[in-house]
């Protein structure tokens, strides 16, 4: 690992479409960047056992996870030509139809931001300790499973 400042990369809540538009417009004027490329995750009300979930909470163990985080940022940055990136998860409770990751990648090239926006996000879901609890509508809850 490199001696870059590890980040905090979590935000307490749903991350707010204002907060993703001013991360985006802080490169609008870098001349270098052809290409963006955003993904947003969000909670879904999916229907489990005949039950709908209505918020996940999010918890981590927040150390552990910004390594994590930070790892697998410098990794893209070496795998890809990568002018920015920005990497943002949610702590605590989001409801469904909110997000809770976004990530965020610019280059110089198209198909480098396609490529490493999902190396990246892959990369999350397989190794950063991040854990949701799905909450369902009559407020039972289930630990959810990544797929």
């Amino acid at each position: 690992m490199t001696d870059k400042k590890i980040k905090n990369v979590f935000q307490q809540g749903a991350i707010s479409s204002e907060f993703i538009g001013n991360s985006i417009a802080k490169h609008q004027t870098k001349t270098s960047i052809g290409a963006h490329n955003i993904f947003l995750g969000q909670v879904r009300a999916d229907v489990i056992d005949g039950k709908t979930v209505s918020a996940i909470e999010y918890t981590a163990y927040e150390d552990m996870a910004n390594e994590k985080f930070h790892e697998i940022r410098e990794s893209a940055f070496e795998k890809f030509d990568l002018t920015c990136m920005h990497i943002y998860h949610s702590l605590g409770t989001v409801k469904a139809g909110e997000i809770c990751l976004f990530v965020f990648v610019s280059s110089p090239r198209r198909k480098v931001v396609f490529e490493a926006l999902e190396y990246i996000v892959e990369e999350i879901k397989a190794q950063v300790p991040v854990f949701g609890k799905e909450i369902f509508e009559d407020n039972t809850h289930q630990w959810k499973k990544n797929n």
